[in-house]
This record gives C-alpha cells, structure tokens and sequence, in this order.
C-alpha cells in the first residue's frame, strides 16, 4: 500500500524548497567569480619590473599544482599585439608548480602585458594578468583583462549547479538512509518516494549541467560554448570532467537500488491485506511469517550494503575533484571527506524524509524517530571529528579564522551547527515525549457510525494506496453491499442517507456522522427515496460528473479529518514544528557550504602572502579606474582613466592619467591635480604632480605609497576658470 497525502501543497513545498537552495546560491555563489585555490606566488620578470633587455622566457609559480595549455600564457607588446612563442613549458621540479612561456629575440622597448588562466587542482579556474617594461615603461600598455576566470553568467550558473547537486545528493542519500534504517514502513509513503526520486533526478541534472558547463567556466566564459563538442572531449580527460563522469555511472546504479527500495523492499513491508485482496485469496496465497521476515532482512540487508557502496562512492566523486585531493595530507584528507559528507546526507536528509513524513504521511512511530535520533547523534559526532581535521588543515591558524574570507565563513558554518545542534535538543524533548501512534487513529472511523464506517475505511485505505477516487467509492459501495447482505439491511440505507447528507452539505468540515446517526430512525430510514439529483438508485447509472464531485467532497472531508486527528496530538505537532526549523536552518547551512567549498583555503592565502612578502595577490595588479566628470560649465563632461602601475606600496608607481570628452576623444584641461590619502592610518593628502605630455594625457613617475591597503585617490579637474569638480575613488594597493 502507498500512502499519500495532498499532492497540491506537497509538490509546491518542494518545489518552494528546491527555488529556495537555488535563489541562495545565486546570492552567495554567483554573486562574484569563484576564488581561486591555486595562486601566483612569483613570476620572472616580476611584477612591475623594468629589465634591461628582453628576457628569452616569461615564467610562472603557483601555489599548488595547475593544469594549463598552449594558450594558458598569453604576452602582449605595448600594443596588444601577442608576442609569446604559443607553447607551453613544463618547468616543475619536486615541489615547485612553475610554468613559462618562450620569447622570440629581439623585442623592443615598452611595457609587456602577460595574461594567464589556468585550473587549479581542485577544480576551480583562476586567471589574471601583470606588467613587465624593457628599458624603460612605454606611454601605452595592452589592456588589462577584465573579465576573470570562472565569473560572469557562466560562474553563477556553475555555482548554483554546485549548491544544487549537493542538495539532490542529501535527499537521494539521507532520505534512502532514513528507509532503510530507521523506518522501513516509509517506502510506503509517497511524499517520501517523491523526496528521494526527486533528490536523484536534481543530482543527475545538475551533473549534465556541470559537464556542459565545464568548457566555458575554465575557459571563454561565453554559455554558448556548452555546445562545443571538442572542449567537451577536452573536459572528460580533466580530473574534473572524469569525477562528472564517474557520478553519472553511479547514479544509473542508485536508480536501481531506488526502484528495489520502493519496488520489492516497500511491497516485502505490505501489512497484511493491503493489497485489497479478498480473505479467499489471502488463505489461498498465504506467506510463512518466518519466510516473509527472512525476506524482509535479507532485502535490508542487501540494500544496506548497496547503498553504502554506491553513496560512499559518489561522496568520493567531490573528495578527488576538491580541497581534499590536494594540498596537506590528501590521502587522509579524502577518506575523511567522504565520512564528512555522507555524516552530512545521513543527518540532513534523514531529516527532510522525518519532515514530509510528519506533514504528508500517517503517523510517525516513536521508534522510527528515535532511531533517527540516535543515527543524527552518531552523524554530529562525525561531523564534529572531519570538520576539526579539515578545519586544521585548510586554516592552519586561528588568526585565519578572522583574518580571511575562508575562516569567517568556517565560524558562520560552525554557529549554523550550533543552531541546528540546539533545535535538534529541542526536537529529542519533543521525541521523549512522544507515544506511540493510538491505535484511535486508525479506528476512529469504525466507531464513527456503524457501517457507514466501514465504507469510510475502504475508502481511506485505498486513498493512503494511491488509488483512484472512482476505486476507492467502488471499494466503499462493495464492502457496505456485504455487510447488509449479512444481516444488516438498516445500514445500506443509513450510509446511503449519510452520503447524500454529505454531498449536498456546503460546510467543508461537517461533524463526523457518528453525531448525526443516533437522530435517524432506522425504520424510517429504508423507506427513503434516493434522490436522483444527490446520489442515483442502484438500479440508475451513476452520473460521472455527480460521482467526481461526490469523490471530491469525500476526499476533503477525509482529509480535514485526518489533519483535525493530527493536530490533536500535541507531541507530534511540537515535533512537526521543530523539525520544519531544523529543516529551515539546513538549507542555510546547505548553501554556505557550497560557497565555503568555492572559497580560497586560509592555509593557501597565507601561503601566498608569505611567497608576496606579505602582499595580497588580489592587490598586487595594476590599478585601473574609470573617473567620469562633469564640472558643469561648458564642455565639463568627460572621463578620466588613471592607471597605476604596478599598484605597490613601498615601490615607485607610475600614475597615468587620460582624459577624454564623451566622444572618446582626448581632451586638454587647464588643470588636473592628484592626491592619495589613507583615513585609517592618517597618511596623507600625498599630492602628486602630473606632468602633461600630450593631448589629454599626463604622467607621474616615481609615486611613493608608504604603506599597502585601501587609499583614497582624489582627482582635481578644472575646465575653466570657476568649473572644477573633485571626484574620490578608493584603489587597494598591495
């Protein structure tokens, strides 16, 4: 028997809690480019060098190791021409991850601009671009790419994808995990069966998605390269594409195990007489008792086994594409990723299963619910061990819990816990106090009214089996047909009274009949006329619109009633309450996990500010910013550019500034003046002195910052002798 409940409001639920997961990794996971988990830690040339000649090769070291192509290493001359050789060099030895790139002879004096993307070891894109000058900095430079690796359209969709197959993964698992461990009698559930299905096509989907996604978010970051094929055959020899891959072959195993687990494991957990068939029937194919548990613990059992096997080998598909295979002890780091992940599906999504349980499902039992507990218990443990050890090992220190985005983001996962620990208290008290199911639940109907019950209780059997309505009034009209002919004649006519008493009552939640049945004469009752418009006579042909909505009403009246018994026991509903919380708060944890896995681990970015002598690569570029004006008199609109470069404290920056009108074309001013000031420390005004060299161009050399971090860069423009206005933007120096 199937048990269902009202599809409507369950199937928007789910959906509102799918539109959920999604719209939060839209804010949190595309709101800005992935962060990358591999840097640049050095380059020769460095950064913002002058050399006295050209270097025959432009070289790379990273943090961690990287995949990189031909193209991975792009120069350009001063005027965006590509310079390089167009072949990669593999320059790695022991632990140093170094790749470069070859330069033809006799390049010219200038500024080189060198443009690089890679994919680090875990998965993630990472980019960007620096300077070099041979002999002396020219006026002009190549532009700087703006666009980073793994952002744009193409890195929010990947990072909803992400968040999206984490979710499908911890209802497949946990709500498959829930059956088979903690109550078996929930294969029979539909909202349960509708979780668990629902849970493997998200993370099927979502997968597909990842695949295609792959070639665009590592490389061009344009969507329609989704549906090129050879960057696709590209992307299965990846690391990445290869784990894709590897989950696809799995999951076509866990639709099986969940076609077992709601096909013969739910039919082996049957009660007896479910099926509808008749005490004839039932005698004639009887079961062993003995046969029919050894049948159910060998299916548990199997399953067990199986679903074991096949989850802990899609939690590995994330352990080898990720911050666990690589890094500080990655042999360790991957088996105790994997235990971290399923102890999350094992909580989380047993948790979602006791939730659609609870609201869309006949009454948990106690037991069922304390197994859970003692299983959510176990998985807390769990959770607490690997997230200390992976804890450790991407933050290293406890500065880095605040000082970088990677450990503030750790501290809200860890308070999220602690919220979700405590409503998991609360719900343990509820669960303490909890009954077992009445066994009133189940009969309340036969105590209602005599044998009108008795077709009431067909009729919510089959309605809990998943029938059609038109079966369950068949089902309700046969069952009262056999008890009058068993010496009952005033009953037929009772529930023939009642029905019609009930079609035609307006009130949606009448009183049961068993209120109404006493007032009725039964030897007036069989002399009743049936009446045509209400409910035909046995010997008419039921009128298919009037029996749909007779269904319709009984469905309604079924239903209030099974809500009114529900919510009439006060455990449960305290129950009900704290779970939905629980379930709430998973979500939030759900989302700020899969943005923590796409966030720089704080052991990396310490490392790389050590490789820096302390600087930040994020700061360590050239500074580039686009001022618009208007000084309100006559020809005062226009734009300034002002480039800063290499954008470095304790270094001689070069500031060039360009003004143009809003044609784009250059434009003289009688004066422009800069300064650069720091609030936090009190440095400044430091005024800087542009000297013009051309139409609408200016430039500073030599441009000292005495300290790295946020300034303040405020720009004079005065287009005559009154109109003048100040613009002030903030430039991060490294």
């Amino acid at each position: 028997m199937v048990t269902t409940g009202p599809p409507a409001r369950r199937s928007a639920v789910l959906r509102m809690l799918v539109v959920a997961v999604a719209l939060a990794g839209a804010l949190f996971g595309g709101a800005v480019p992935a962060s990358a988990h591999a840097a640049l830690t050095g380059s020769t040339p460095a950064q913002g060098s002058v050399v006295d000649r050209a270097p025959e090769q432009v070289a790379l070291t990273f943090s961690e190791g990287v995949a990189m192509g031909d193209d991975s290493i792009r120069v350009l001359d001063p005027h965006g021409k590509r310079v390089d050789r167009g072949k990669l060099r593999n320059l790695c030895s022991g632990a140093t991850v170094k790749y470069g790139t070859g330069l033809p002879p006799g390049l010219g004096n200038g500024t080189y601009t060198v443009a690089w993307q890679a994919v680090s070891a875990d998965s993630h894109p990472v980019s960007g671009a620096f300077t070099f000058s041979v002999g002396a900095p020219s006026k002009s430079s190549a532009a700087v790419p703006q666009q980073e690796a793994g952002g744009g359209l193409v890195g929010a969709l990947y990072g909803i994808a992400r968040c999206l197959a984490y979710a499908g993964f911890v209802l497949m698992a946990g709500g498959a995990a829930f059956v088979v461990a903690c109550r078996p009698a929930a294969a029979l559930v539909r909202s349960v069966q509708r979780l668990v299905v629902q849970g493997w096509a998200l993370l099927t989907g979502t997968t597909v998605a990842m695949l295609l996604l792959r070639t665009p978010y590592t490389g061009s970051g344009d969507l329609a390269d989704v549906f090129d094929l050879g960057g696709l055959q590209q992307v299965l020899l990846t690391k990445p594409g290869a784990a894709l891959v590897s989950r696809l072959l799995l999951l076509a195993a866990a639709a099986l195990f969940v076609a077992v687990l709601f096909g013969a494991f739910a039919r082996a957990h049957e009660p007896a007489g479910a099926g509808g068939t008749t005490d004839a029937e039932g005698e004639a194919g009887a079961v062993d008792p003995a046969e029919e548990a050894r049948r159910r613990k060998d299916l548990t059992f199997g399953l067990g086994i199986g679903g074991v096997i096949v989850a802990t080998g899609l939690a590995a598909t994330w352990a080898m594409a990720e911050h666990a295979s690589t890094g500080l002890q990655p042999a360790v780091a991957m088996p105790v990723d994997v235990l971290h992940l399923l102890a999350v599906a094992a909580w989380l999504g047993g948790l979602a299963t006791l939730l659609v349980s609870l609201y869309w499902g006949p009454p948990v039992e106690r037991t069922a619910v304390r197994r859970f507990s003692r299983i959510a218990f176990g998985s807390v443990v769990v959770l607490a061990a690997t997230g200390v050890y992976q804890s450790w090992r991407q933050v290293g220190t406890w500065s880095a819990l605040t000082g970088t985005a990677y450990g503030r983001l750790l501290l809200l996962k860890v308070g999220l816990v602690a919220v979700l620990v405590g409503i998991a208290w609360v719900s343990r008290r509820w669960t303490a106090r909890l009954g077992e199911a009445r066994a009133a639940e189940d009969t309340a109907a036969a105590a209602e009214a005599g044998d009108t019950a008795a077709a009431t209780d067909v009729a919510d059997a089959a309605q809990e089996a998943g029938e059609p309505v038109e079966r369950q009034s068949a089902k309700a009209a046969g069952k009262a047909t056999g008890k009058a002919a068993a010496g009952a004649p005033a009953a037929s006519s009772i529930a023939t009274a009642t029905a019609t008493a009930t079609a035609a009552s307006p009130d949606p939640d009448p009183a049961p009949a068993s209120e109404e049945t006493p007032d009725t004469d039964p030897e007036v009752a069989p002399e009743t006329t049936p009446n045509p418009d209400t409910e035909p006579g046995p010997s008419t042909d039921p009128d298919p619109t009037r029996a749909a909505q007779l269904a319709r009403q009984q469905a309604a009246l079924r239903s209030a009633r099974t809500k009114r018994l529900r919510d009439a026991d006060p455990e449960r509903l305290g129950l009900r309450r704290s779970v939905l919380a629980e379930a709430s708060v998973a979500v939030v944890l759900l989302v700020v996990t899969t943005v923590l896995t796409a966030t720089e681990p704080a052991r990396t970015a310490a490392a790389v500010q050590a490789a820096s002598g302390g600087q930040s690569t994020a700061s360590n570029q050239p500074q580039v910013l686009t001022v618009p004006f208007d000084t309100g008199g006559p020809h005062g609109k226009g734009t300034a550019r002002v480039d800063l470069d290499p954008g470095r404290s304790g270094n001689a920056n070069e500031l060039r500034l360009r003004l143009s009108d809003p044609s784009g074309k250059a434009m003289d001013v009688p004066e422009v003046k800069v300064s650069f000031t720091q609030k936090a420390k009190k440095l400044g005004p430091l005024p800087v002195v542009p000297r013009h060299t051309g139409t609408g161009h200016w430039r500073a050399s030599g441009v000292q910052l005495p300290v790295p971090g946020q300034w303040q860069l405020s720009l004079l423009v005065r287009t005559s002798d009154i109109d003048q206005v100040t613009e002030i933007r903030n430039v991060k120096i490294g």
